[in-house]
């Protein structure tokens, strides 16, 4: 275990490769379908398995879905798209060889805004993202020497994300990943799900003195199926490597597999094993032009992106950061809040509802905010009974809200009115309840005008106590203070 001083000595240096399964309904180069879970081998066909005289046939969808990234990223989009094949024999590769891009990647550079636990905004560079097929999966199953392989996966379009050395923490890393998943379910063109393996990662890490200008021994490490994974290999690697060379040895260049059970990574082959993959343009599909006429109408489809909302709703609406962070967890969440600002002034209340008994009730329902019973226009309504003191919060929360979940026929006011919660505001009805309660402790007052100031809380919840909740708040403390000062 190496000491805090030993581990500052070093910076880290981390580079992301994202591979992310676009939503589409069909597979990049056939007809056959992309449905997750299916049955083994069902989702095939000639093209998909490789089949001598089967041709590839581009699916437009996901040129169009991988433009949407480019641009959110704001990279710069290839005009001129060939496909190339990249040559290797494994067991789920039906054909022997990968449909991806290797000269021409469809995005160029651009980057991805990440925010850091002090809320210090940072932009990763993209180096690209290229389009490929994905490959079958082969199933080791425990106690059983043959390996199974389900080709359902084969031919699944990919892009892959790949950052400039860029990250310098683990922290920053999945940062990043949350960042690129948000992206991509903004854009509705991939689930994120790393536990299904529709988004995956691979980390490249290596480590040098500080003040260093040349980085060190680049090791690459796979097999990780979750962001925190993703960070717990890439504290692991940094270590090993600090280690290898704190004790005078030389870190290899390699490619190591993650252990989610102990945490450790594992040599899995040296850079000098590599297949020497032998590239050259695919000659069964035509090179892609996109026009600047189909790249205006992607551009016009794109929705607000998380960061722009973000700054939004800091910035126009006011919240704290933490807040602006909840809310633009996902689209629909903050498209609900959008419309809920549009009717309401009262912001902040507005984030506290959302994060409050909204956040609440989609919890213990299992509901995502499409479920959710209660408009935003109807919950306006409460936030503008509670900003006009004509309920308190509590009472809002507590027994109006649950009444509107269960009944969207009616408004808040009149949820409110028949059940008697409306606050009592008229000073001539509350006053003789305040003398009221006054006379019954006289003590309490005497102390009260002796100083001890605090017993004002105990007046208030008699009030409310005694009004069963109906007494306005402001109006009865303002009688209080008037009557005991």
């Amino acid at each position: 275990m190496l000491d805090k001083s030993t581990r500052e000595k070093y910076t880290v240096v981390i580079g992301l490769e994202v591979h992310a399964q676009l939503l589409t309904k069909s597979k990049i180069f056939s007809s056959d379908a992309t449905q997750y879970g299916a049955s083994p081998n069902t989702n095939i066909s000639v093209i998909t398995l490789g089949h001598p005289g089967a041709l590839p046939r581009l699916n437009k969808q996901v040129i169009d879905f991988a433009i949407r990234m480019g641009l959110a990223c704001g990279c710069e989009i290839t005009r001129y798209n060939i496909f190339d094949r990249k040559n290797y024999f494994y067991p789920d590769l039906p054909k022997g060889y990968q449909i991806m891009q290797d000269k021409t990647p469809i995005c160029v550079g651009g980057g991805v805004y990440i925010r850091n636990p002090d809320e210090e905004e940072k932009r990763i560079k993209l180096h690209h993202i290229h389009l490929e097929e994905d490959a079958g999966k082969s199933m080791h199953l425990e106690n059983e020497p043959e390996t199974l392989v389900d080709f359902n996966r084969a031919g699944v379009p990919l892009i892959e994300i790949v950052t400039e050395p860029d990250i310098r923490s683990s922290e920053e890393a999945a940062s990043m990943l949350t960042e690129i998943r948000k992206l991509v379910r903004y854009l509705d063109i991939c689930d994120g799900n790393m536990e299904e393996g529709s988004m995956r990662c691979d980390a490249n890490v290596s480590v040098m003195l500080k003040g260093a200008t040349e980085y060190g021994k680049k090791v690459e490490v796979k097999n990780m199926n979750s962001i925190r994974n993703v960070q717990r290999a890439i504290d692991h690697e940094r270590e090993r490597q600090i280690l290898l060379l704190e004790e005078g040895k030389m870190v290899v260049s390699e490619t190591r597999l993650f252990n989610a059970e102990n945490g450790k990574t594992y040599s899995m082959r040296t850079k000098e094993e590599l297949n020497d993959y032998r590239y050259f343009p695919e000659p069964d599909l035509s090179p892609i032009v996109v026009s600047e006429e189909w790249l205006a109408q992607i551009r016009k489809s794109m929705p607000a992106l998380p960061h722009e909302l973000y700054h939004k709703f800091v910035d126009i609406y006011g919240l704290p950061a933490y807040d602006a962070e909840v809310l633009t967890e996902t689209k629909a969440i903050a498209r609900y809040f959008e419309e809920v600002c549009s009717h309401t002034r009262h912001y902040k209340a507005a984030s506290n509802w959302m994060m409050g008994p909204v956040k609440s009730y989609l919890n213990d329902a299992s509901h995502s905010i499409e479920k959710m019973p209660v408009k935003p226009a109807h919950l306006t309504q409460l936030i503008e009974l509670v900003a006009g003191d004509k309920v308190s919060f509590a009472i809002a929360s507590q027994k109006v809200f649950p009444r509107m979940l269960e009944d969207q026929s009616k408004s808040a006011v009149q949820i409110a009115e028949a059940l008697n919660l409306l606050h009592e505001s008229d000073s001539e009805n509350i006053q003789p309840l305040v003398k009221e309660i006054l006379d019954a402790f006289p003590q309490k007052v005497d102390e009260y005008r002796k100083g001890k100031k605090g017993l004002l809380g105990m007046f208030m919840g008699e009030v409310m106590k005694r009004s069963k909740g109906k007494a306005n708040p402001k109006v009865a403390n303002e009688l209080l203070r008037k009557e005991l000062e």
